[in-house]
């Protein structure tokens, strides 16, 4: 790979980093467009089984950037070497700027709190994170190969959405019983 390639991969996941309102799950979306679908370095299954092995995964949810650059440095290099770099570029692009941008405005919201700016962008937040977790929720979704056949599972998605929206059941009960069902087959 060339250090072209390397910088596109680094600058690229900075500007995600930006977007990133609500955690980096949330511009998963736009990371599949421009690694699948623009540069075609991984694959619809490759973009999505490095989310799906992260997210299993004890530890935070972010683990699926470094696999990402993990899994392109190996297709596009074929080395260790060039999976580390792959996984540097894209780790170190997502992560330092949006960290540096959270705390300094987690500082001036601390000091200005009844700033007129500071509440309109702590109303605006929400509905922002929302929009990109369901971006990401559809790219996941139209990416399974038979969602057709699958009308349990959307059912019992939809369900579990509805109800831990507007009841006050724990989540980690509906969580167990989507395990439970999956064992078992239903879903």
């Amino acid at each position: 790979m060339t250090w072209e390639i390397w910088f596109s991969l680094f600058t690229h996941f900075i500007l995600l980093s930006l977007l990133a309102v609500g955690g980096a799950i949330t511009t998963a979306a736009d990371m599949q467009r421009y690694v699948v679908e623009k540069e075609g370095w991984l694959t619809d299954m490759q973009f999505t089984s490095c989310i799906a092995i992260a997210q299993a995964a004890p530890g935070p949810n972010v683990l699926f950037i470094p696999l990402i650059g993990w899994q392109i440095g190996l297709q596009m290099g074929g080395s260790y070497w060039d999976a580390a770099a792959g996984l540097l570029a894209t780790f170190i692009g997502i992560m330092v700027p949006s960290s540096t941008l959270t705390f300094a405005a987690t500082r001036w919201l601390q000091n200005n709190a009844q700033h007129v700016v500071a509440r309109a962008s702590k109303a605006s937040l929400a509905p922002i994170s929302i929009a990109l977790l369901l971006a990401t929720a559809w790219l996941l979704a139209s990416s399974h190969d038979s969602a057709a056949k699958d009308w349990p599972l959307w059912l019992f998605t939809i369900s579990a959405l509805l109800l831990a929206w507007k009841t006050k059941i724990h989540l980690l009960l509906i969580l167990g019983t989507g395990a439970v069902l999956g064992m078992i087959g239903v879903i």
